[in-house]
């Protein structure tokens, strides 16, 4: 048992392979999503690869997918696929963030 299992973390990912789950959550959120494009992210000291799946309002999500997820990725959702150290990230996710937060205040306004 490694240190990261502690914490729930599968060693699948560490390996280079794709969580089925994280990549069921990915294909079921972009079938939810309209206009979805995806940004594939670096490995780092702390996670493997990640995708980043943006949709056409900005809203996204990040999932951890190993190398080879990220090739496979591609051709199961038939999404365009960006690497996000070459084109960085799109304006809307900036602004979906950003309208998310000023919800959230003014909802802890009322409150």
């Amino acid at each position: 048992m490694g240190f990261l299992d502690l914490f729930g973390h599968s060693g699948a990912a560490r390996r280079g392979e794709a969580d089925p789950a994280d990549m069921a959550h990915l294909v079921a959120w972009t079938r939810n999503h309209y206009g979805v494009e995806a940004f594939v992210e670096p490995r780092t000291t702390v996670t493997d690869v990640t995708v980043l799946l943006v949709a056409h309002d900005g809203e996204w999500t990040r999932r951890v997918v190993g190398e080879r997820g990220a090739q496979r990725l591609s051709g199961a959702l038939g999404i365009p696929v960006y690497d996000a150290r070459r084109v960085g990230y799109p304006q809307r996710m900036r602004d979906y963030e950003a309208r998310r937060r000023v919800l959230e205040r003014r909802t802890a306004q009322w409150a």
